[in-house]
């Protein structure tokens, strides 16, 4: 499938795919019970129009991926966000070339800045770290309060504030230009430790719904382990 489809960056010419594109962030942040910040069409469209996202697409023009980039902090900071493959063509290995032109572009585009990602998926995770990203906590990402705002409209918002913003059911990620490690020795360090993270992940995510259920519900909150406190900065 992936040797049929154009990746490329996006242009003014691509905005009457952008209500798709939101439609199905939205469909598919429901169906895995997660949340995303929740873009607008004229929001995707201004993206395209700047040339700041990349699209996806079949030679007839049938829509099969985006993904775009976010700036922050006075471009400290770039953040490849949003990134969605229609559902007829996941696992076709579309996330990865999508991931891999948009990475690309944010290196052209702001070669000083370093890129970051939040996502609840063992898949991106391992395209991120093919990349040369590495798992970070929150403290080492972004401090730009607009960020932080985008995050409202996702169903786990109250988690994330609970924590201070410290942590979430998200893993972040950073490739960071002035201080990495090489693409194929983070995927070879991934490849070795992906079931461990996958276990961690699901971990992370039951303690701190826990967390938060029990804070609700006025009972004192769970002490994590100090091991827990170490990995995931609760």
């Amino acid at each position: 499938m992936e040797h049929h489809t154009i990746v490329r960056v996006a242009n003014s010419g691509d905005t009457h795919y952008a209500q798709t594109i939101t439609d199905e962030m939205e469909a598919s942040a429901k169906a895995r019970g997660t949340g995303i910040a929740k873009r607008s069409p004229e929001y995707v469209a201004k993206k395209m129009e700047e040339g700041k996202a990349v699209i996806a697409h079949l030679p007839d023009g049938t829509w099969v991926g985006f993904c775009y980039i976010e700036v922050w902090g006075h471009e400290a900071f770039v953040a490849n966000s949003g990134l969605i493959v229609s559902p007829e063509f996941r696992k076709s290995g579309v996330a990865k070339l999508i991931k891999q032109k948009i990475f690309n572009l944010s290196r052209e585009k702001y070669p000083q800045a370093k890129i970051f990602g939040l996502t609840t998926g063992l898949a991106v995770m391992k395209i991120n770290s093919d990349l040369g990203y590495e798992p970070v906590t929150y403290s080492e990402l972004t401090d730009d309060e607009e960020f932080w705002a985008g995050c409202k409209s996702c169903v786990n918002y109250d988690i994330l504030m609970s924590k201070n913003r410290k942590n979430c059911m998200c893993t972040a990620m950073l490739y960071d230009p002035a201080d990495h490690y090489e693409p194929e020795e983070t995927s070879s360090d991934f490849r070795k430790k992906s079931k461990i993270y996958e276990r961690f992940m699901k971990i992370k995510q039951s303690r701190l719904l826990k967390m938060f259920r029990k804070k609700e519900g006025g009972g004192a909150a769970v002490k994590p382990k100090s091991f827990f406190h170490q990995l995931f900065n609760f």
